[in-house]
């Protein structure tokens, strides 16, 4: 008898147990959904007749995108040291077969960034550049444009050039005309040969807190009016040292 209660006991200690760690779970999910991804406002007004005319004399600008660690944040299975807090769900998984191998991709979207594509698409061409592989750049790629439509322009790792252990990121091959095209990329070395075109931006990988998409968007406002874009961003070397 007295085996049969304990064994019960356990029993329900470990139905218990499970059903603890999927509301943990569902709490998690639903938590990081409301931070992440609460209603977000930057009010754009119509502009001024003055506005559009300063527009229509210049060019439509190109803006350059990354994607790791810039605009998301991955990590596969079998990653023994993960960058992400254990029992944090994904945004989305991906399923891609890479050397003949099936490898699952858990990917954490940066927080405001659907947001953040929403209002830089209505301002600049979007163009995707990542040192990562194409089928798995690609699927990524696919998952935030969301059949908008906004990302159709896409380079991968073939497209760089290796250096010193890493990959630059040639922007005349997006645009000859480098007064119009810039890029957005945590890592100074992909863009070491055209520091005139280029924002820094701070790695990210798990903070729900983090604000840097959106802390880009009135500067990003402003550039589209410059007939250079390098005579603004010039101006900031001295960001490219900090990330």
């Amino acid at each position: 008898m007295l085996k049969q209660l304990q064994m019960g006991l356990r029993a329900f200690m470990l139905l218990a147990s499970r059903v603890w760690t999927c509301i943990c779970f569902l709490i998690k999910k639903k938590v990081r959904a409301l931070v992440q991804h609460q209603p977000v406002k930057y009010q754009i007004y119509p502009l001024s007749p003055l506005s559009r005319h300063r527009l229509s004399l210049v060019k439509r600008k190109v803006l350059v995108l990354d994607l790791d660690e810039t605009l998301i944040h991955s990590h596969h299975e079998g990653v023994v040291r993960q960058t992400v807090k254990p029992g944090t769900p994904p945004d989305f998984v991906l399923k891609v077969t890479i050397e003949r191998h099936p490898v699952r991709f858990f990917v954490h979207k940066r927080p405001h960034v659907d947001f953040f594509l929403d209002i830089v698409s209505q301002w600049y061409e979007l163009v995707v550049f990542t040192a990562s592989m194409e089928i798995y750049g690609a699927a990524v790629a696919d998952k935030l444009d969301n059949n908008r439509g906004i990302l159709r322009r896409r380079y991968y790792r073939q497209h760089c050039t290796p250096d010193l252990g890493s990959y630059t990121k040639d922007l005349s091959a997006i645009s000859v005309d480098l007064a119009n095209v810039f890029i957005l990329d945590n890592s100074p070395g992909a863009y070491r040969a055209y520091p005139d075109n280029a924002i820094p931006i701070k790695s990210w990988f798990s903070d729900p807190m983090d604000t840097a998409l959106l802390n880009l968007l009135p500067m990003l406002d402003a550039l589209r009016f410059t007939q250079d874009v390098r005579s603004v961003l010039s101006r900031n070397l001295h960001l490219h040292r900090l990330w």
